[in-house]
């Protein structure tokens, strides 16, 4: 029976309730007369509410066109009543946490995901496993995720600190407390095995916006950014619409990709240099998410569009000029590249 098998529904973080003007994830279930009810994703999915006047500073007659059911998004906590239940949410009071929350959420669902798994594998209920193993590394780490992550190349140094106290009656029949290690073999094979394969793969895109002016360029400047990538750090530069370039490179080492990255805009400013060009960060060197990577291709493909529907390029081409890298008006050009 389904009923018999272990309880695989918990709370991402050793707290029931979030603390007040804390950034959290919600989901939206159903919108009524005063507000918007939502439901906590990394608490379980308990309930909480967004008033109408918190949804947003700008006053509008739709409700729809400022939040819809089933949207994830981070809202801020304005008041937690742990007695009754009650959270209070606010979605226009948050300003500047937006993108932490964001961050927090991804690897805490990924860690989620993985010690989903191993309670699975072992047949515990997974507040069990958070309780000796997850909620341990989060109080250790500052994010079960940090430790997750050390765990791929050194699991003994991550695990073996890990302990939990258990009740034995001695042999003169007295209940006795004796510290053992919290995580067993069967455990720690589990945690390894699922830790590979729900993290090995994570890639970071790192991404840098450039400019680059040059009416002598021959494409060194780009081969030489191209040689600042190694083996595990591989660099690319593409072209969005003149002057206007992306660097790139994938790697699982954030630290490394903005190194990397930084490297290569080094070398391709003192390459283009030498021409007498010029190269400007636009946005400096960033990790970037799919979403990025969605808004850039479509904003290539509408300019693409847009030079196809240029007429009369027929009848001009003696009055053409090839710029190159030439000046060209980035806030005209470049307007759609958004983070």
């Amino acid at each position: 029976m389904a009923g018999d098998g272990p309880n695989l529904k918990c709370r991402m973080y050793e707290a029931r309730y979030p603390e007040v003007h804390m950034a959290v994830m919600i989901q939206v279930k159903n919108i009524v007369d005063m507000g918007v009810y939502v439901s906590l994703l990394e608490y379980n999915n308990i309930e909480g509410m967004i008033l109408f006047s918190e949804l947003s500073r700008r006053r509008t007659g739709s409700v729809s066109s400022l939040i819809k059911v089933g949207r994830s998004e981070p809202v801020k906590v304005l008041r937690v009543d742990k007695e009754k239940g009650y959270i209070y949410l606010s979605k226009r009071k948050l300003r500047t946490k937006k993108k932490a929350c964001e961050e927090r959420y991804n690897k805490s669902k990924l860690v989620h995901s993985i010690m989903r798994r191993v309670a699975e594998t072992l047949s515990i209920d997974l507040e069990e496993l958070y309780i000796h193993i997850g909620w341990a590394l989060y109080r250790k780490y500052g994010h079960a995720f940090e430790a997750f992550m050390l765990i791929l190349t050194d699991p003994d140094s991550v695990l073996s600190s890990l302990t939990k106290e258990v009740k034995e009656i001695g042999p003169d029949g007295q209940v006795v407390t004796k510290v053992v290690p919290a995580v067993t073999e069967e455990a720690k094979e589990a945690l390894i095995k699922n830790i590979k394969r729900g993290m090995t793969p994570l890639q970071l895109k790192i991404r840098a916006d450039i400019e680059m002016k040059c009416f002598q360029f021959d494409g060194d400047a780009m081969r030489k950014a191209e040689a600042a990538g190694n083996d595990n750090c591989l660099v690319k530069i593409k072209l969005v619409a003149p002057p206007l370039y992306v660097l790139t490179t994938q790697t699982p080492d954030k630290e490394q990709g903005l190194a990397v990255v930084n490297k290569a805009i080094e070398a391709c400013t003192a390459a283009i240099e030498q021409h007498k060009g010029k190269l400007v960060i636009k946005e400096a060197p960033r990790a970037v998410s799919e979403r990025d990577d969605k808004l850039l291709a479509e904003h290539m493909a509408k300019l693409g569009r847009e030079n196809e529907e240029v007429s009369g390029d027929e009848d001009s081409e003696e009055e053409e000029e090839d710029t190159g890298m030439g000046d060209v008006d980035l806030e005209n050009a470049g307007s759609g590249i958004t983070e």
